[in-house]
């Protein structure tokens, strides 16, 4: 047997995007049968990540592989969960893992944003499409989660840059542009009235989202507030990327990756490696994860309060 497969998630109050990653889990463990497969969160939902650790443990898994349920390499994916990670080292005698990296950017990422787009558009991708892209009406706003890390909103961009180059651009979609949901700007609003000023007609809202969730809600709520606001528009929201086998198929990459110590990670722009303008203070920064009140190590009742 190969080693297990541990998924990592931030968690969220919402119990639909709770339910949408235990399906996911279960569609790994129905599809690799050589291996054990858990997952847990680093907050707001249970089970929590030393829940799922213990368990793996208590069946006999002394290393495991575990892959953050992330789309950018923000706080979460570079502090919190090696944090989190590293006291399960402290508390379980001879326990170790691999980690593996986040998830985005990604072919197989791109083409199931495109798939999203396709499914409010009823578009198909067309090599001889004949719309000029240049002056199509239509455009498409991707929105991220946000970051205070400013390389994890650059990966938002690319990708927005990388889904305009290829996938909508066979699509005949004119233009991508990002936004976000928190701490970034855009905001939802400010990049629909970017389009909007562009010449787009038609816009696909896009939330880059894995699963559902407080933020991919607000995403569509406030492209409703501002569709009402501008009745002549066409605004569509695209749903999240969600549990399917193309991001089952991501996940396994990603796992074997780090299974044979072939990571890859992009640190080039890392806040924390190179001193980049305004964020000079945070290189070799110590890395303190967060308050995360289902960790025994920090008690209860104190976690932060921001919603997923």
């Amino acid at each position: 047997m190969k080693p297990p497969l541990l998924l990592v998630g931030h968690g969220t109050r919402d119990p639909k995007g709770v339910a949408d990653f235990n399906d996911f889990v279960g569609r790994l463990r129905g599809r690799l049968d050589d291996r054990d497969v858990s997952g847990g969160f680093i907050e707001l939902s249970p089970p929590p990540l030393t829940d799922a650790v213990g368990d793996l443990y208590q069946r006999g898994h002394q290393r495991v592989v575990a892959v953050p349920m992330m789309l950018v390499a923000a706080g979460h994916a570079k502090g919190d969960i090696p944090g989190a990670l590293a006291r399960e080292k402290e508390r379980h005698t001879g326990f170790d893992y691999a980690y593996g990296r986040p998830l985005g950017p990604h072919p197989t990422l791109l083409r199931l944003l495109a798939e999203r787009i396709d499914e409010v558009l009823g578009t198909t991708p067309e090599s001889d499409h004949t719309a000029d892209a240049a002056t199509s009406e239509t455009a498409v706003l991707l929105v991220g989660r946000g970051s205070t890390d400013p390389d994890a909103n650059a990966e938002v961009c690319k990708v927005a840059r990388l889904l305009q180059e290829g996938h909508a651009k066979q699509r005949g979609v004119g233009f991508v542009e990002p936004a976000f949901i928190s701490l970034a700007w855009p905001s939802v609003p400010e990049g629909l009235e970017r389009i909007r000023r562009l010449g787009a007609r038609r816009i696909v809202v896009l939330p880059y989202f894995l699963f559902s969730g407080v933020l991919p809600d607000r995403v569509v709520d406030q492209s409703h507030e501002f569709a009402a606001q501008h009745t002549d528009l066409d605004v569509r929201c695209a749903p999240v990327i969600g549990d399917c086998d193309g991001l089952a198929d991501m996940i396994t990459e990603r796992y074997d990756e780090a299974l044979a110590g072939d990571i890859r990670m992009n640190c080039d722009t890392c806040v924390y490696r190179i001193a980049l303008p305004g964020f000079e203070d945070k290189v070799g920064m110590v890395q303190t994860p967060h308050h995360h009140p289902d960790d025994p190590a920090h008690g209860h009742g104190h976690g932060h309060g921001h919603g997923h």
